[in-house]
């Protein structure tokens, strides 16, 4: 008996002396954050906000600042859950957790309980009971049953759902100051715009140029060199949540008014659409590929956007799986640059798919215009958020001042080749 007590003695002191060890290690990490972090990202504990919202260009801190929070408060308070939201598995796994500002890469692993980060179900657990829980926002019913201490939204702007942060936010009801920290580049969205002014939000903005210290000086020069003055530089390097602008075609409003989760199960006819781009190198411009549907009451869906720059043999490959993804009825691109070559590529994989060519005989604008008269007209929805062809669209004018209307080529052809009636402005072959 003596012998047992002993044991147990000697195993109660080796517990202490780790967790003391450990306790001093979180104590070292936090100290290293606040001594590098700029008085900006760092969060105001108060009972006045509880969202804290980071508004902040591309290179700002903003994963680094949405880590380090949730991993603070993790390790102030025993028996914490909090939760992360990306708005894919793929930025969750590959930004959130395993970034080089990622959770896993600035937690001390001596930090981790025996549980410690099971990447299958995005959890970490940490020695004082504590645990983070990852989610993607493309799964909203996901967050539903579950509640959390603090949550972290990373780039909320560009979530597909709305839902989701409704969901979240029933879901932060622990503890007496539940807070939800948002790290985004900004986008002028319904949801963004609404939570800049709620009086319990704090807003926090910032510009890629107050990191200067942590960049390479070549990437500011390009920066500056390719976006300075630009419209989409104000966005993605100064956090702007731009107004739409003067004599474009589109505009976020219209769009976000018109925006659904889901598309009805029984559309007519569903098609991708391509815009070939030329060339397939880091320089080139994007092959534009979208997927729409139409349904019975002449609605249109736009359901993926798809376009990369890649080459001819990966987007047609590409292409092919969207249209069995989706179950499509046809493929349609644009051949002014492609000419023939494009069929060739889509028979060299699959000889079987309706394709139709299509061949611009008017400009941009007089094919987009009948385009942007079914937006104003409430007919056209975005099945989720598309962030970078609204982008486009919004900035569309047809004047030629922008520097890519590729994702707006393909889904002025989608629609068009959509349509039941209308005067056509392309060629079919």
């Amino acid at each position: 008996m003596y012998q047992m007590k002993k044991n147990d003695s000697n195993s109660w002191s080796n517990q202490f002396d780790n967790l003391s060890s450990q306790k001093q290690i979180a104590t070292n990490l936090l100290i290293e954050w606040y001594d590098k972090a700029r008085p900006t990202q760092l969060v105001e504990d108060s009972d006045e906000f509880n969202i804290h919202l980071f508004l902040a260009g591309r290179g700002w801190g903003k994963t680094l600042t949405g880590a380090y929070d949730i991993v603070e408060y993790c390790l102030r308070n025993d028996n914490a859950i909090c939760g992360v939201v990306a708005s894919t598995y793929g930025d969750l796994k590959r930004v959130v957790f395993s970034g080089d500002s990622g959770l896993i890469n600035i937690i001390d692993k001596r930090l981790l309980s025996n549980a410690g980060y099971n990447k299958s179900d995005s959890e970490i657990h940490f020695y004082n009971g504590s645990k983070i829980i990852g989610f993607p926002a493309i799964e909203p019913d996901r967050l539903r049953g579950v509640q959390f201490h603090r949550v972290w939204c990373d780039e909320l702007a560009s979530w597909r759902y709305t839902e989701t942060f409704d969901n979240l936010m029933m879901a932060l009801r622990l503890g007496k100051n539940p807070k939800c920290i948002i790290t985004t580049t900004p986008r002028p969205t319904k949801i963004i715009r609404s939570l800049a002014e709620r009086k319990d939000t704090k807003l926090i903005k910032g510009s890629t140029f107050d990191n200067i210290d942590n960049l390479a000086e070549s990437s500011i020069e390009m920066l500056r060199d390719r976006y300075e003055g630009t419209r989409i530089g104000r966005q993605e390097l100064y956090a702007e949540i731009l107004e739409d602008i003067e004599g474009a075609l589109f505009n976020y409003k219209n769009i976000e008014e018109n925006r659904l989760i889901e598309y009805p199960k029984d559309l007519e006819r569903i098609v991708v659409a391509i815009d070939p781009a030329v060339t397939s190198n880091q320089n080139s411009d994007e092959t534009g590929m979208i997927v729409a549907g139409r349904d019975v009451n002449n609605h249109y869906y736009i359901l993926h956007d798809a376009s990369q720059i890649s080459s001819p043999d990966e987007w047609v490959k590409k292409a092919i799986s969207l249209y069995k993804q989706y179950e499509c009825d046809r493929i349609v691109a644009e051949v002014n640059n492609g000419g023939d070559l494009i069929e060739r590529l889509l028979r060299t994989q699959n000889q079987s798919i309706p394709y139709t060519s299509v061949r611009a005989s008017r400009g941009k604008i007089v094919r987009a215009e009948p385009i942007s008269a079914l937006y104003e007209q409430n007919r056209i929805h975005h099945v989720g958020v598309f962030k970078d062809l609204e982008e486009q669209m919004c900035q569309f004018t047809g004047n030629g001042v922008q520097y890519h209307d590729d994702r707006v080529d393909a889904l002025v052809w989608a629609i068009t080749s959509l349509q039941n009636s209308g005067q056509a402005v392309f060629k079919i072959s």
